[in-house]
């Protein structure tokens, strides 16, 4: 499987950079009460520290927000899903636990304040490419509702586009059956590749530590 960023997306942002990890032999399932219970005082924190703050003032997801509007999708309409979360927080409408996987890729979300996307490999068809949608471009979200992608920036196989800094994809869903992954991570554009390789490392770590097997990681430009 090779990943690669449209030529578009360069000449958009040059400095854009996608980090990528491959987990092989994973187990997921009801996350361990550890994960739980850091996920909720976490949620908890950042309820109290963002009181009197603005959500789009935060610098990472200032970034993701103008990535946004310089491809001509609205940011106060479609939010990146790290602001998203953030935004659900800010209200107490803290995320319930839906298996190990999706939990810790949401904390790892609201631990870096980026999108996050985590995807069956084996659901997945040929290479992978992160381009900008077409009209064509339309997909069953995880919450159920056909949603268009056209002009919002998304990864897409060989069957076509599955997930999105936006919203994923229902079709190549995370599930407790799932044992080999892929986790795509929307890093910022001012993110020096050396910082970035130190948190794909750290991430690699800590998803395995939870769910065995192995992880390896790269950055994609």
């Amino acid at each position: 499987m090779e990943i690669s960023i449209s030529p578009q997306i360069k000449q958009y942002f040059p400095e854009f950079k996608l980090g990528v990890i491959e987990y092989t032999a994973i187990r997921v399932s009801e996350s361990p009460q550890m994960l739980k219970g850091r996920m909720r005082l976490f949620q908890e924190s950042i309820f109290f520290e963002m009181e009197d703050k603005k959500v789009q003032d935060l610098k990472p997801i200032q970034e993701w927000r103008s990535i946004f509007k310089k491809l001509g999708t609205d940011p106060g309409r479609y939010r990146p899903s790290s602001e998203a979360l953030y935004r659900r927080i800010q209200k107490q409408q803290y995320l319930d636990p839906i298996h190990s996987a999706v939990d810790l890729n949401n904390f790892f979300s609201l631990q870096h304040q980026i999108p996050f996307g985590i995807y069956d490999i084996d659901k997945l068809s040929g290479n992978i490419e992160i381009r900008v949608g077409k009209e064509s471009d339309v997909y069953m979200a995880i919450n159920g509702r056909d949603v268009s992608m056209n002009g919002k920036l998304l990864s897409a196989d060989e069957k076509g586009a599955f997930g999105s800094p936006y919203v994923d994809s229902k079709r190549t869903a995370v599930t407790e059956e799932t044992a080999n992954a892929l986790h795509l991570i929307y890093l910022q554009p001012s993110m020096n590749d050396e910082n970035a390789d130190e948190m794909l490392s750290s991430l690699t770590k800590m998803f395995i530590q939870i769910h065995g097997g192995e992880g390896k990681f790269s950055l994609i430009k």
